[in-house]
């Protein structure tokens, strides 16, 4: 079980219920933040608190982007080269979701800056015409450096946090 803290927007969209107190995540990333992606398509960027780990996907059906979220979030961890156990295992224990209001604002500031360098990558404002590639973003995205981990990628992070749970 899993929390996910959406922005108000994403909130409106998924027209989930909202839990007011949030239980401890039984899995080994934690709880996720999300906001959409006024993109053509539109995008759910979702944020590891943790990790800072930025996974993107197709928001449409946006009623089901909860439920969808594990295995879009398994595909990612695989292109990272994590162990397919581990996977299965995270999968698993993201069975259960709780929709929940935003609580960090620092996660906030974090997914503005992922959204800001996501438009940038695929070139809106700038007549450069490109088909958006939510994976390639998203590991793109894991990729930059990001100051509330010390200046560390949320990928290499996320490898060096795994490497040190699998021993």
């Amino acid at each position: 079980m899993f929390t996910l803290h959406c922005t108000k927007k994403l909130l409106d969209r998924i027209k989930q219920p909202i839990e007011t107190a949030v239980s401890t995540p039984t899995t080994t990333l934690g709880n996720w933040y999300a906001t959409v992606l006024f993109l053509k398509p539109q995008l759910a960027l979702l944020v590891n608190e943790r990790m800072l780990l930025p996974v993107l996907m197709p928001l449409s059906p946006a009623t089901t982007m909860a439920k969808r979220f594990p295995e879009e979030l398994a595909t990612v961890l695989m292109m990272h080269g994590i162990d397919k156990m581990f996977i299965d295992r995270e999968i698993a224990a993201m069975a259960q979701v709780q929709i929940a209001k935003t609580a960090s604002r620092s996660l906030l500031g974090t997914m503005n800056d992922f959204s800001f360098l996501a438009e940038a990558y695929i070139g809106r404002g700038r007549g450069i015409a490109s088909a958006i590639d939510p994976l390639s973003l998203s590991m793109r995205l894991a990729d930059t450096p990001c100051s509330p981990i010390k200046y560390n990628s949320p990928a290499r992070l996320l490898k060096e946090t795994l490497s040190d749970v699998a021993q």
